[in-house]
């Protein structure tokens, strides 16, 4: 299994549960599709460099977790029909 860390920016005027919830469904998808998350961090309400779908700040959150690659796509692809995501960045992490 891979590192990665997916980067999640969220439409900041959700509530707290919303937002969790929203969290807790990719690590979920994680899991139960064999991998493990090793951490959520969350950034809290900060200021986007541009305009995103008129908004101008975003709810940062960096999950990281181990998974297969078949995951990605999973989490890609629920990330990219949820209205309540703005953006979202999956990246590999190198091992040192």
């Amino acid at each position: 299994m891979q590192k990665y860390e997916m980067l999640i920016l969220l439409k900041s005027d959700l509530e707290e549960e919303a937002r969790d919830a929203e969290l807790k469904k990719y690590a979920d998808i994680v899991t139960s599709m064999g991998g493990e998350v090793e951490a959520t961090d969350k950034w809290g309400v900060k200021r986007t460099a541009y305009p995103i779908d008129y908004k101008t700040d975003a709810f940062f959150a960096l999950i990281t977790f181990r998974a297969e690659g078949k995951t990605i796509a999973e989490l890609d692809r629920v990330a990219g029909i949820s209205g309540n995501v703005l953006r979202r960045m999956i990246t590999k992490v190198e091992d040192k």
